[in-house]
């Protein structure tokens, strides 16, 4: 067997590159050395190299913290390849994501599809951190998708893409004063509803787990449960958030905090699905049960809380749905209608289960 030499192979990885650039494959910045690596098949060292030789061509401009920024050509065709592409930012491999929002996603690529659309999911914590505007330039440069869809979304990101004016659909809520269309969850109804379903049990003091990074739907959530414990006229009925970061162990320190109170909550609402598994875990090993000792409600809906007994009481929305209605906004972009400020909002469906008990 003969094998090719390294620099054989640089130099096809070269040529694809450039014929990519003259194409038009990326608008202002190459993808980085890491993803092509991945998108190639080909080691870091080989794409460095070919890099290297395009650099030398002048077909790249290196450019310190940002990567390679492509040197416009006049010859170079105006061809779009992504246009008939939508974007999807995520901040982890959709893999790790909550199997809820991996099923929505894979419905609006068979939706989209339909539309002759293709979808290309981006994921990345660069995108997320407190100040992603070169981060999301670098993207926004690389690709050019008919519209992009903003998952789990900060408020740095959803002012980045308002600012610009690319087109976008955020899934989830929007923060306030940020001109972008949304779809999410009713969250503010949602919560404000199962404060009234602990009342309604007999419970008067209750409380929300919430998450501390408190995202858009989180504040909603917030607000809507606050309410629906104001909307009763009793003087006793008192009403708490904690929070708690996205692990198993800040969960527990949250709900130690609430039980040892002196007049503890009867009643929890838990604003994700991963940490209603952490507080049953956590009340189950300290031998408390549900609903006997403390009666739980989870705001979110993923297929592992089926597996759960008691079954958990909580709010139920179709992925279908939500990705249906996803596509209409994006549609609205892809055809040249705006979409600014169109939000829409999905009243889940309330599921009793067995997880709340009348004091």
């Amino acid at each position: 067997m003969t094998l090719i030499p390294h620099r054989t192979v640089a130099g096809q990885i070269a040529a694809q590159l450039r014929g990519e650039v003259e194409r038009g494959a990326w608008r202002d910045w190459l993808p980085s050395e890491r993803d092509l690596s991945r998108t190639l098949q080909a080691s870091r060292n080989t794409v460095r190299a070919a890099l290297a030789q395009l650099k030398a061509e002048g077909h790249l401009a290196p450019v310190r913290g940002l990567g390679n920024r492509i040197v416009p050509r006049g010859a170079a065709k105006a061809a779009a390849p992504e246009s008939r592409s939508v974007g999807v930012l995520i901040p982890e491999p959709i893999g790790r994501l909550r199997p809820h929002i991996a099923l929505w996603i894979d419905e609006l690529k068979d939706l989209l599809i339909e539309e002759g659309l293709r979808l290309r999911l981006h994921d990345g914590r660069q995108y997320y951190q407190g100040k992603p505007d070169r981060a999301l330039a670098r993207l926004g440069g690389q690709h050019r998708h008919a519209a992009w869809v903003l998952t789990l979304s900060s408020e740095p990101m959803q002012r980045w893409f308002a600012r610009q004016g690319l087109p976008c659909v955020v899934a989830g809520s929007v923060y306030a004063g940020v001109p972008l269309p949304c779809c999410d969850l009713d969250y503010r109804a949602s919560c404000r509803h199962a404060a009234g379903v602990l009342l309604r049990l007999g419970h008067r003091r209750i409380a929300l787990l919430n998450r501390e990074e408190r995202r858009a739907g989180d504040v909603d959530s917030e607000l809507g449960f606050l309410a629906g414990a104001k909307s009763t006229a009793r003087a006793e009925v008192r009403a708490e958030v904690a929070y708690h970061r996205d692990d198993a162990v800040s969960v527990g320190r949250a709900l130690q905090r609430l039980l040892d109170q002196p007049a503890p909550p009867t009643g929890i609402v838990v604003c994700n699905s991963y940490a209603y598994l952490s507080a049953i875990s956590w009340l189950a090993q300290r031998g408390l049960r549900v609903p006997r000792d403390l009666s739980l409600i989870s705001r979110d809906d993923d297929p592992f809380l089926t597996a759960l007994t008691p079954a958990p009481a909580r709010y139920v929305a179709a992925p279908r749905v939500f990705a249906t209605q996803i596509l209409g906004l994006l549609l609205r972009w892809v055809n040249g209608r705006t979409g600014a400020d169109r939000a829409t909002q999905l009243l889940p469906r309330y599921v009793a289960g067995g997880s709340t008990a009348a004091l």
